[in-house]
């Protein structure tokens, strides 16, 4: 497999892979969507909400949230020493305490307060609700590496998707410079050059044959190399496109492991669980509502709903009844 870096910036990647079979780019693209993990809120403790939003609607808000991953730090709940109930090792706290002055506010992601500073909003200007005058909100969130194939909110990357290499050659002995190519052509793959269309930007072909449909003399023509692609990967911002194709190798090799020790013959070998670098850190300190409400309701979001959730009270730690939202 030969890789070539075509384009590189803060949040995009793309690559020319050559010399790789199309089903293994597509098992690459599929683990890369489905299996690399990433931060996301998947529990949130509503403490206070006098907002226009029901409790789920914020929930629902702050788990769409893409959150900064640390793959040094946390592990997957499921391969944790607490054995997924949440502790520092796979589990990252946030805390949100806003009131609405007079003339209103917006709250967004700049109001949610982390607990590790690796582990914050990509972004400060997301909105998570708008508030009259004196409305609060108060809420504790609890992040945990998850994948995508198990909600959307866990996919790191907004775009994985790859294209077998188009070549495009232009016959200059039967080319009679009539420009209907140049200009059938929206990627600008040609241009006039001594009265001939000559083939600019192959690689920006995408292979929709109009400009061989267009024209009337049959001096162009398109093919592809199904072994070779052109590869774009755009980051949700939890991880640089490097990390995560990283990653998702990393992901791919253990599971070709597995399927190795599954064939007859082979000995199955543990896996040791993970251990990971981070000392021990205190949750968030729960903070303490001003009014304490008449009743505690217990809500559900209704399962045709994005993100599901279901009623909790034990993360609450102050002695006020709190109503938990925790999102699937």
């Amino acid at each position: 497999m030969k890789v070539t870096v075509l384009e590189k910036t803060e949040d995009t990647l793309k690559l020319r892979v050559e010399d790789v079979r199309p089903g293994l780019m597509n098992a690459l693209r599929r683990v890369i969507i489905a299996e690399t993990p990433s931060m996301a809120i998947e529990e949130v403790v509503i403490l206070e909400n006098q907002s226009p939003l029901f409790d789920e609607i914020i929930a629902h808000r702050l788990g769409l949230v893409p959150l900064k991953t640390n793959y040094e730090t946390y592990v997957l709940p499921s391969e944790c020493t607490c054995e997924g109930a949440g502790c520092h090792l796979c589990q990252a706290g946030f805390t949100m305490e806003v009131e609405a002055p007079e003339d209103g506010y917006l709250a967004t992601t700049a109001d949610l307060k982390p607990q590790d500073p690796d582990i914050v909003p990509v972004s400060d200007k997301i909105p998570i609700a708008k508030m009259a005058r004196g409305q609060r909100i108060v809420v504790e969130a609890y992040a945990r590496l998850g994948i995508g194939q198990d909600h959307a909110k866990w996919q790191p990357v907004s775009t994985m998707a790859y294209k077998m290499i188009p070549s495009v050659k232009v016959n200059a002995k039967k080319c009679d410079g009539c420009k209907e190519c140049v200009e059938a052509c929206f990627r600008q793959v040609f241009k006039m050059q001594d009265d001939k269309a000559i083939v600019v930007d192959e690689l920006n072909c995408t292979m929709c044959n109009l400009c061989v449909e267009t024209c009337d003399v049959k001096a162009i023509t398109v093919t592809y190399d199904e072994n070779s692609f052109i590869v774009t990967i755009e980051s949700t911002g939890a991880n640089s496109p490097e990390e995560i194709v990283e990653k998702g190798l990393d992901v791919f090799r253990k599971k070709y492991e597995n399927l190795i020790e599954l064939l007859p013959g082979r000995a199955l070998t543990p896996r040791p669980k993970p251990a990971a670098k981070k000392a021990a850190a205190p949750k968030p300190i729960t903070t303490k509502k001003k009014t304490t409400p008449k009743k505690t309701t217990k809500k559900t979001i209704p399962k045709k709903t994005a993100a599901k959730s279901k009623s909790t009270t034990a993360k609450a730690k102050s002695s006020t009844k709190a109503k938990t939202t925790k999102s699937k």
